[in-house]
């Protein structure tokens, strides 16, 4: 197991090229957000961006649309119909899938619901995509209960990366959270052999399992990430790195990293009890500052 570091790090990030546009740097649809949970798809939207994502696109509802606008100008929004349960409605799928077929990445989860019609989503944008899929936290419940009903895991033609927290790594696999707890590397490793995806099981000491066996270790990051909103952040931050063209692998090890060593900087600034999820996204920036101006 391979310890990651900011060597790694800017071996796999590349200076941008002068002569280069937004469409150089991809192509990110993400669905997330719903009434109850507006602020996690403004933190995901940020994250992508912030790690370069040419253009991202987030589709919700209204009330969060109306929010993302105001804080985030720079992200393109695509207005859903709501469902029962205040997320996107299942009746979006026609108009989501043409958004994903001009898509490089898919980023599905971060404040959706773990609602009928979010399960419906992820079963129909996921399977078949042609790009890298980022499947993050609703969006994993959403593949727990249809694993759990004897469906298949959703399958892109393109690369899937999975961003588990312990707990929803043992209802993905039935495990109990004492089995993971003792292996952790092991059962990462294992799962992401078995399911042919990147598996990102958070935690502290984060991670990153690929599915050619490939396994890194993370160890930036500290106790100030854990509250609600770091998960999302980081979930966007895979899904621009993504949309950048790194590889599924060394995008997901590359944002966790960066992630966390933007959150030990913020902590530095504020303290562990009072920086916020959204606080870490200077310091990422700060980060990219020093080594490509």
């Amino acid at each position: 197991m391979e310890q990651l570091s900011e060597g790694f790090v800017f071996t796999c990030i590349r200076p941008r090229a002068q002569e280069s546009h937004k469409g150089s740097y991809g192509r990110l649809l993400a669905v997330a957000g719903s009434r109850r949970y507006r602020g996690a798809a403004g933190l995901a939207a940020e994250g992508a961006l912030r790690a370069g994502a040419g253009i991202v696109t987030l589709a919700s509802v209204e009330p969060v649309i109306t929010a993302v606008a105001a804080r985030l100008p720079e992200c393109c929004l695509l207005p859903c119909p709501e469902g029962a349960d205040g997320g996107v409605s299942a009746g979006a799928a026609e108009e989501l899938l043409a958004a994903r077929a001009g898509a490089d990445v898919l980023l599905m989860g971060p404040g959706m619901g773990n609602t009928p019609d979010t399960r419906a989503l992820v079963r129909t944008l996921a399977g078949g995509a042609a790009g890298t899929v980022v499947l993050d936290a609703d969006a994993l419940n959403a593949v727990s209960a249809l694993l759990a009903a004897g469906e298949a895991l959703p399958r892109p033609a393109g690369s899937l990366i999975l961003t588990p927290h312990p707990g929803e790594m043992a209802r993905l696999t039935g495990l109990a959270p004492a089995e993971i707890a003792a292996d952790r590397p092991g059962v990462a490793a294992r799962y992401a052999g078995a399911w042919g995806c990147t598996l990102v099981l958070k935690g502290h000491r984060t991670i990153v399992a690929a599915p050619d066996g490939r396994l890194w270790l993370n160890t930036t990051g500290n106790a100030g990430l854990a509250r609600g909103g770091s998960g999302d952040v980081l979930a966007g931050m895979i899904a621009g790195l993504a949309a950048c063209g790194l590889p599924a692998p060394e995008a997901a090890a590359c944002a966790v990293w960066l992630h966390g060593a933007a959150a030990d900087r913020t902590a530095l600034r504020l303290g562990q009890y009072g920086m916020l999820p959204h606080d870490i996204l200077a310091d990422l920036g700060a980060i990219f500052a020093e080594n490509y101006r």
